[in-house]
């Protein structure tokens, strides 16, 4: 897979930390790979991505892997992933295997040749985009997914906005920064479920439109882009506006907390749609 599709607010993610690589791994963790796969043949390293302290693609006699892990004791997120990786089939790169061991966990995927998402105007990965949300949007959260209302409660009162707006029963995967879409053969994959979240049918297809906008769209063809999507045309129009004075609130206090550049851009992102829907 390749980052060249990636750039503006996107291309400036990386990772707070170094990431760990093969020959940093315990000898028992690699061991433990190995006979998962039988023989290592090749490692490519991977730099994109945020939430995992290894990742690279790893050539094998059982074929090609991305392998990603982190230590134990902060896996909480790539265990969610694993446990939503079955409701997902089609939609996301399949789950091989799951894997702990010496204080590092690991899962490995089937690995997908192709690009990740470009989401500057006129960008032909949009519609694809546009196919696998509404596909997503049919599935049903587990139990365990953490409800939007939760996550986004505090910034929501701040904004004044009820979190109950954003309630609902449907799957949705909540960080759809263009790092986690893999475009292969026509097609968008979902990757990187770390924040497997419940809620309105409408909540990722508006992630992404607060994306287009950093991405370089106007809040007017980041709707229109929107307007693809069947749940966008069931969503009123005082609820998008709740969105954006939430999301203009959760992105103000993430900026302020740790003010990297592309955490600065999706908090003027937020605050440019918010004030685009006081002008409707």
């Amino acid at each position: 897979m390749t980052s060249s599709s990636i750039s503006g607010t996107a291309n400036a993610m990386a990772p707070s930390t170094p990431r760990t690589t093969w020959d940093d791994l315990p000898h028992d963790v690699r061991d433990a790979i190995t006979q998962k796969t039988d023989t290592v043949h090749r490692i490519e390293p991977i730099t994109s991505g945020l939430n995992s302290s290894f990742a690279a693609r790893i050539d094998t006699t059982t074929g090609p892997i991305f392998l990603k892990g982190t230590r134990s004791e902060r896996a909480t997120a790539a265990r969610r992933e694993a446990q939503i990786n079955p409701l997902v089939t089609g939609l996301s790169p399949r789950l091989r295997w799951e894997l702990e061991t010496s204080g590092w966990h690991l899962l490995a995927f089937d690995h997908l040749d192709g690009h990740r998402a470009d989401y500057t105007p006129g960008s032909a990965d949009l519609p694809l985009l546009t196919t696998t949300l509404t596909k997503l949007a049919t599935i049903t959260a587990p139990p365990t997914a953490r409800n939007v209302t939760d996550r986004w409660s505090d910034a929501a009162q701040r904004a004044g906005v009820d979190p109950e707006v954003f309630a609902g029963d449907r799957l949705l995967h909540t960080d759809l920064n263009p790092h986690n879409i893999l475009i292969v053969d026509g097609l968008a994959y979902l990757v990187d479920w770390s924040w497997p979240s419940q809620g309105a049918p409408w909540i990722d297809t508006a992630s992404v439109a607060l994306w287009l906008i950093a991405e370089g769209h106007t809040p007017h063809d980041a709707e229109a882009w929107a307007l693809s999507s069947p749940t966008w045309n069931r969503v009123a129009p005082a609820e998008v506006s709740a969105f954006t004075a939430a999301q203009s609130s959760l992105w103000e206090e993430i900026a302020d907390a740790d003010p990297q550049p592309w955490k600065q851009r999706l908090h003027a992102a937020a605050q440019t749609w918010h004030s685009y829907r006081h002008t409707l």
